[in-house]
């Protein structure tokens, strides 16, 4: 049987903290600002305290067209991660009113749908694919520009939302433990590992792994492996954070997670004991995104497509990747640390606006006898 555990301690949020403190004020340099500057560009304040990093690549917000007017963002990303961003935009620019709404990414899209036409929402903006998709499928949001698709690669935008940051899923595993050797090439073949395991099923982006696994394996295989897993007695945690602290601490062996709270650890702890690991081509591999896009109901939808082409400048993909760890979406930034880059993850071929439908997915998961959802 499963086990459920829960910790009074968030031991991440001294490592975010830590982060927040080097990316704003641990400034080495602010992009798109020259030395000697009257007025320093605030924005360019975020994503630069990283020492060793090179300046970024890709389109400066300085050569951006100017963000004026008023705009509504219903956000399904938490504040605590990008209401710094966010908020520099607004400051950054005189005349610019940013209205944000923060809520779960499924709440948000129903009172877009309940509203419809009358939707204050001109953008949404949230954590992954399945809920961009949910969106799209209702017929509620408008076509991306052209200039915006140019900025990213086509497997991570569709015709009416795009990428903004990425995240891979991975097995962390205790260095203590295990060699990267002694895990499984095959996400398939985890319910046979000798070690214990730990995940987070009540969590959105376990239940957008299991999707992918159906999706990928069809139903019956994804079932027999849920099976394998409870019955080799993997523990729960309420979420991947708790996950990786488990794994770090030695309580388990290794777990199923995004790679970003992985190096949240491992950036703040001096020795830490955990380390990543990926699967190939299939569903332990998953590449999702982070996105947004313009609402059908936009009051202002150029003034909506120029602050999303906003998300993708060099500084906010660099505030990405050095701030939440996550993977940027735009040529010339790199991940941060020693992910890999992107096209040397071994990723499965899968339609990321097919996981939208994550409610089947979690009755799905609810038919497997000891997993607590």
């Amino acid at each position: 049987m499963t086990r459920r555990i829960t910790a009074d301690r968030r031991s991440f949020l001294v490592g975010s903290a830590a982060v927040g403190t080097a990316g704003l004020s641990g400034c080495l340099g602010l992009i798109g600002s020259e030395e000697g500057d009257d007025q320093q560009n605030p924005f360019g304040q975020f994503g630069s305290g990283r020492e060793g990093r090179p300046e970024p690549g890709g389109t400066s917000i300085e050569d951006l067209p100017d963000l004026e007017g008023e705009l509504h963002v219903y956000s399904g990303r938490n504040e605590f991660l990008v209401g710094p961003l966010v908020d520099g935009l607004e400051s950054y620019y005189d005349g610019f009113e940013l209205n944000v709404r923060y809520d779960g990414s499924s709440d948000l899209v129903n009172q877009i749908s309940e509203a419809g036409d009358a939707t204050e929402a001109d953008v949404f903006y949230t954590v992954d694919a399945s809920a961009l998709g949910a969106l799209a499928d209702e017929g509620l949001t408008r076509s991306i520009s052209d200039d915006l698709a140019d900025l990213v690669p086509e497997q991570f935008r569709t015709d009416t939302w795009i990428g903004t940051s990425g995240r891979a899923r991975t097995v962390p595993y205790n260095t203590d433990a295990l060699e990267e050797s002694d895990l499984p090439d095959s996400i398939m073949d985890y319910p046979e590992f000798d070690g214990d395991l730990g995940w987070a099923p009540s969590y959105g982006s376990s239940q957008s792994f299991v999707a992918a696994m159906r999706q990928l394996e069809g139903d019956e295989a994804t079932r027999e492996w849920l099976e394998g897993v409870v019955d080799a007695g993997i523990q729960e945690y309420d979420d991947e954070q708790l996950v990786c602290n488990a794994v770090n601490d030695g309580e388990i062996d290794a777990g199923f997670t995004n790679h970003y709270y992985i190096q949240r650890i491992i950036d703040g702890s001096s020795d830490p004991s955990i380390a990543a690991t990926f699967t190939e081509g299939d569903a332990g591999a998953v590449f999702n995104v982070a996105g947004a896009t313009v609402t059908e109901a936009a009051a202002d939808p150029d003034l909506a497509d120029a602050f999303v082409q906003h998300l993708l400048s060099a500084e906010a993909q660099e505030y990405f990747a050095v701030d939440t760890f996550e993977y940027p979406m735009i040529s010339g930034v790199d991940p941060y640390g020693e992910l890999p880059p992107v096209d040397e993850l071994n990723v499965p071929d899968i339609d990321l606006s097919e996981l939208s439908n994550i409610e089947e997915t979690v009755d799905f998961m609810r038919e497997v006898d000891g997993i607590t959802l």
